[in-house]
């Protein structure tokens, strides 16, 4: 008999923190505040420990259904229920393991904001729903989480809500998420329409089942699909959002678009690669978004100066490799990219934290220099997760990165197009992170001993120092993992035997893959020398960025060409957006709907209730006259009138 894991305990962990915190968070001391926000994340990752050592007793996938249907019409029932296979594991780790160490990072960065309750409230609330999310058997339970770390990341974006920029930020992350929401809900009604179904088993058993389905409705399906994923995971053309929630705290950054959110869509494309695997159009698409993506932010992250929003583009950059793996039908080489990049690019935002805190708020890397010896913890984490994500061997983003390269590489219909701007983006990354490594650490100090306080915890009165260790320990560890944790990934070609592929290889391996999306598998000389050529374009990278801003010193104002310019103004995208849509749609919500719903139809029934209420109390004015003989003629009318209402019914019976 399969034991019980509790499964429904993980996410209601945190959703306990957030409950506690978030109804007595404002009255309690702050100790018990930070006590109640790390205990319950915590025991959800000690609960995930446990358990994978019970898995290894029974056959995955497991599923855990509540008693009762949640869902129940004619034609239709969803049941309540989560599923745990290999991918869900994964997952698990992951949200528990660094957002906890996030939580833990926070209770330092924290420490002196207004309001210090209400972020640890919502920190626990979005790890309730990425919790969610990830467990989810079918799409209606994934979508409830899906929707709620949108309804979570608007409230940490936009926690500095007095500023505008804040404010904006959260709102622009909530609506642009809606987009691709809406291709998500438009799947789930087709997937209804059908299948008569909204569970992932039966819909996929559905698929299997029939060998010859292949492409039309799977394909609407799987675009549309993808529309939402492009939303969550901010690729083109809806990531606009991604950069702009920089406004919010830097643990927020490291949480939402480093380790969890972001990663949602990847999560949902590998989640339901048997709809994938049968149509090769949807795949085409998922590669093409993501290898355009990934070049088109390294591009912009190379000119940006703001420290977060250089890791911004990064994300959106790293995020478009996890589309390319699972558009070349490699969706565990793209989960592997996922796990690695929570690694480095949470400990890239963190120790960017650490940075901002010592400075006092300052986030321009023009501002910045001569820190390593200052910030020795943060300067030597930090270097490991640029290595780390400039892919050099043996740290973790080497071996995922370029196994999707090698992927890539072999994949037909246009794999080597994409291989070849994956490997030039592979530069570029190691370039603008070296970039911002030797502006960060190295130089002159071109900041003042005495920051001014951007926000009430990031003063100091003793100038630049050091983070105190509740922020360091997270630092380190994720160091180690930015370092080793891809060892798990370490290809047979090079040693290894793949252990993380072997894995996740049950959940993918069941899928009827069309066969134009088999590939070869390079051969290990092959794989050698591909792993060879990525280090190189690594290597040209740090040369470059070597060159420029660690030999020659940084010049105050660098010349501009017109495509710098271009780029430093991240090719006008947001101006663009601004123009065709957004603009066009405050103009006619300004014109139209103010002034023909409001006006006419809110505002004049607003007062043609008036009057009739108006004309209303006129009348039983004349009622209430004080007259005593006005009021017995109204007490005989009514008498009258009761009595006529008597005689009338009598008479029908």
């Amino acid at each position: 008999m399969t034991p019980s894991l509790h499964l429904w305990l993980l996410p209601l962990l945190p959703l306990a923190g957030f409950v506690l915190n978030g109804l007595w968070g404002r009255r309690l001391p702050q100790a018990m505040v930070s006590a109640i926000a790390l205990l319950f994340p915590l025991a959800a990752f000690a609960q995930v420990l446990w358990i994978c050592t019970q898995v290894s007793s029974f056959a995955l996938p497991h599923v855990e259904r509540f008693a009762t249907p949640w869902i129940a019409v004619p034609g239709f029932h969803a049941n309540f229920s989560f599923l745990l296979d290999q991918l869900t594991l994964v997952m698990l780790l992951v949200v528990t393991g660094v957002g906890f160490l996030i939580h833990l990072y926070s209770v330092g960065y924290m420490a002196h904001e207004e309001g210090y309750w209400r972020f640890f409230s919502y920190l626990n609330l979005f790890l309730f729903f990425m919790l969610t999310l990830v467990l989810a058997a079918n799409f209606l339970l994934l979508f409830v989480g899906w929707e709620g770390v949108g309804l979570a990341s608007y409230l940490l974006i936009g926690f500095y809500y007095t500023k505008d920029s804040a404010a904006n930020a959260g709102k622009k992350a909530f609506i642009v998420n809606r987009i691709g929401d809406f291709g998500f809900l438009l799947a789930m009604f087709l997937l209804i329409a059908h299948f008569g179904t909204l569970s992932f088993a039966s819909v996929f058993a559905a698929i299997t089942a029939h060998p010859t389905m292949q492409g039309g409705v799977l394909t609407g399906i799987a675009l549309l699909l993808v529309l939402g994923a492009t939303g969550k995971s901010a690729q083109i053309p809806l990531y606009v959002w991604l950069p702009d929630a920089m406004e919010g705290p830097t643990p927020v950054s490291a949480l939402i678009h480093a380790a969890t959110m972001v990663t949602a869509g990847v999560y949902m494309i590998a989640r339901t690669h048997v709809l994938f695997d049968r149509s090769p159009a949807a795949l085409t698409v998922v590669a093409t978004i993501g290898t355009a993506t990934a070049f088109f932010a390294a591009t912009v992250a190379v000119t940006q100066n703001d420290i977060k929003r250089v890791l911004a583009y990064s994300t959106i950059s790293q995020l478009g490799y996890m589309f390319l793996a699972c558009g070349v039908a490699t969706y565990s080489m793209g989960v592997f990219h996922l796990v690695t990049h929570a690694f480095f690019k949470a400990l890239l935002f963190l120790a960017a934290g650490s940075v901002i805190h010592a400075l006092g708020g300052q986030q321009d890397m023009r501002t910045m220099g001569g820190l390593r010896k200052k910030l020795p913890v943060t300067f030597w984490t930090m270097t490991a997760a640029v290595l780390a994500i400039s892919g050099f061997f043996p740290f973790a983003g080497f071996f995922s990165k370029d196994a999707i390269l090698a992927a890539t590489y072999m994949a037909p219909n246009g794999g080597k197009i994409f291989y070849a701007v994956g490997l030039f983006t592979a530069g570029l990354t190691a370039y603008y992170m070296f970039r911002l490594w030797y502006m960060t650490f190295f130089g002159a100090p071109r900041y003042t001993e005495q920051p001014h306080e951007a926000h009430a915890g990031h003063g100091h009165a003793h100038g630049v120092h050091e983070s105190p260790w509740v922020m360091l320990l997270p630092l380190v560890v994720l160091g180690l993992l930015s370092l080793a944790g891809g060892w798990i990934g370490w290809p047979t070609a090079l040693g290894g035997n793949d252990w993380f592929g072997h894995f996740l290889a049950p959940v993918f391996r069941d899928a009827t893959a069309n066969v134009q999306l088999l590939h070869a598998e390079p051969s290990a000389g092959l794989e050698r020398m591909l792993s060879v050529v990525s280090m190189l374009a690594a290597a040209i990278g740090w040369f470059l960025a070597d060159q420029k801003y660690r030999r020659k010193p940084l010049a105050p104002e660098e010349p501009k060409s017109a495509f710098s310019d271009l780029v430093a103004h991240k090719y006008w995208i947001d101006e663009l957006y601004g123009a065709v849509v957004v603009r066009p749609l405050l103009a006619f919500s300004r014109v139209a709907l103010a002034g023909a719903v409001e006006s006419g139809i809110i505002d004049g029934t607003n007062r043609a209730w008036t009057r009739i209420a108006g004309a209303g109390s006129n009348g039983v004015r004349r009622i209430q006259s004080g007259n005593i003989r006005s009021y017995a003629g109204w007490l005989a009318a009514g008498a009258a009138a009761v009595l006529l209402i008597v005689l009338y019914f009598a008479h029908l019976y």
